[in-house]
């Protein structure tokens, strides 16, 4: 399932094509003939989606981030986003890649995710480096390494989609990242651009067309050794743009021209143990703003319920009414949220997004989403359940019949037009949890 097989190593061999001169700028991999080729990849070698995440990663001595950064930009795709979108994981310690299969491993198998390796005879010989710019040995190793992991990546993904976002494995996404971008591209004035900037800081969050990648990546090879990777990609700027019998004002307008900023950004640096060894990384994005913690909707009236006691004031009232999100303890099994209707509606659609970006982990896991017919009294909903069932299954308590279930902390569906008008609607939780709740967003759309 992990492995790369077939159409997709066939694929991965066309790499090294797409830049003939990287053996001019890294010599040594004329030794290494496959050296270009990824040795390692998990997913199914998606292709043709719209947009391609791009995240570098190494291991860190203090912390790791990118876990958190992970469940950051999957919170809230939706599932055509999801189909539309491949993140590329570019991992230099193969190890990373087990954490990786079991904290998503729907997502890698989906093809959403994937991680890829270099060849262990990609890099050269960081010991013959020549330090610059004040630049501490250790300094320079460290940049110079991620400029070739940078090229390798944009290599790699330069076939998999339209835009290529650079991003890091220390970051916060905005919710709502993905549909953002696409419009904030589709209604551009031009298409002049080299870059879209979606943040401030260095390299995060500069999307790129995947067609420019390998000019950019031959770019960043040629000079590899010499500056740091948003240095470099100034220089791209000034090669294509500037006059250099005109002045640096002139300069830093044309460049404008090409790189083109959006607000508030959507990123925003969270790390502070830095991939280099012992550096403190404490710069933050001042455009970021703060990160909405809940989606308000207009609901239709409803008396609401709950077994579960909430914290502080994060009431299910609030929540509904798009005040503030729910927040409660532990659950255990039979404990529920009951929405009744003081008439019977027609509910169309809903929607129940468990978690957010600062508690991604308070979801609710096992719980039915269970509707009450109107044809069936009001006063037969009780509040325990006749039997326990497992998510997805059918589960007849009371009148009440499942609707759906809650799967990666969202439940989301239609609800049958047989079952149409209905008087209720009730979460249901099927087993103990050990995490805390937390409801983000609740929508009922009639």
């Amino acid at each position: 399932m992990w492995s790369v097989e077939g159409p997709i190593k066939r694929n991965l061999s066309l790499l090294s094509s797409r830049l003939p001169n990287a053996y001019l700028y890294l010599p040594h991999l004329r030794d290494h003939p496959d050296s270009l080729i990824p040795n390692v990849v998990l997913g199914q070698g998606r292709t043709g989606v719209s947009l391609v995440l791009g995240i570098p990663t190494v291991k860190r001595q203090k912390q790791s981030y990118l876990v958190s950064t992970l469940k950051s930009l999957l919170y809230d795709l939706s599932p055509s986003e999801r189909n539309d979108t491949v993140i590329i994981i570019f991992v230099a310690e193969v190890t990373c890649s087990d954490t990786l299969i079991g904290a998503f491993p729907k997502d890698v198998h989906s093809g959403l995710l994937e991680v890829v390796s270099p060849s262990q005879y990609f890099y050269p010989n960081f010991s013959r480096l020549r330090e610059t710019f004040g630049d501490s040995k250790e300094r320079v190793k460290w940049r110079t390494k991620q400029n070739l992991d940078y090229s390798f990546l944009m290599l790699y993904a330069q076939e998999k989609g339209t835009y290529y976002v650079q991003l890091e494995d220390d970051i916060v996404a905005n919710p709502g990242y993905s549909q953002t971008m696409k419009i904030y591209v589709r209604k551009l004035a031009t298409d002049d651009w080299m870059f879209l900037e979606f943040s401030q800081l260095g390299f995060i969050g500069k999307m790129f067309r995947a067609s420019d990648l390998p000019m950019i990546a031959e770019f960043f090879l040629m000079f590899y050794k010499d500056k740091p990777i948003d240095w470099l990609l100034d220089h791209i700027l000034w090669v294509k743009a500037c006059n250099p019998e005109k002045d640096a004002k002139d300069c830093n307008l044309q460049k404008g021209l090409l790189k083109l900023r959006y607000k508030p950004s959507l990123f925003q640096h969270v790390g502070l143990h830095s991939s280099l060894p012992g550096k403190l990384q404490k710069l933050k994005d001042k455009d970021f703003g703060k990160v909405p913690l809940f989606t308000a909707h207009t609901n239709p009236p409803a008396e609401l319920s709950s077994s579960l006691k909430h914290y502080q004031q994060h009431t299910l009232e609030r929540a509904y009414i798009g005040q503030d999100f729910f927040w409660s303890l532990t659950p255990t099994a039979k404990d529920f949220i009951l929405l009744s209707f003081p008439q019977p509606r027609t509910v169309t659609r809903y929607l129940f997004r468990s978690g957010n970006i600062e508690n991604n982990r308070d979801h609710f896991y096992n719980t039915t989403v269970e509707v009450l017919p109107s044809d069936v009294s009001a006063m037969e909903v009780t509040l325990t359940a006749n039997s326990v069932c497992v998510c997805a299954s059918v589960c007849h308590g009371a009148g009440l019949r499942d609707s759906g279930c809650f799967v990666d902390g969202v439940a989301e569906g239609q609800i049958d037009a047989q079952m149409q008008p209905i008087s209720a609607l009730r979460l249901l939780v099927q087993s103990d949890s050990d995490m805390w709740v937390l409801l983000s967003e609740i929508f009922i759309q009639l």
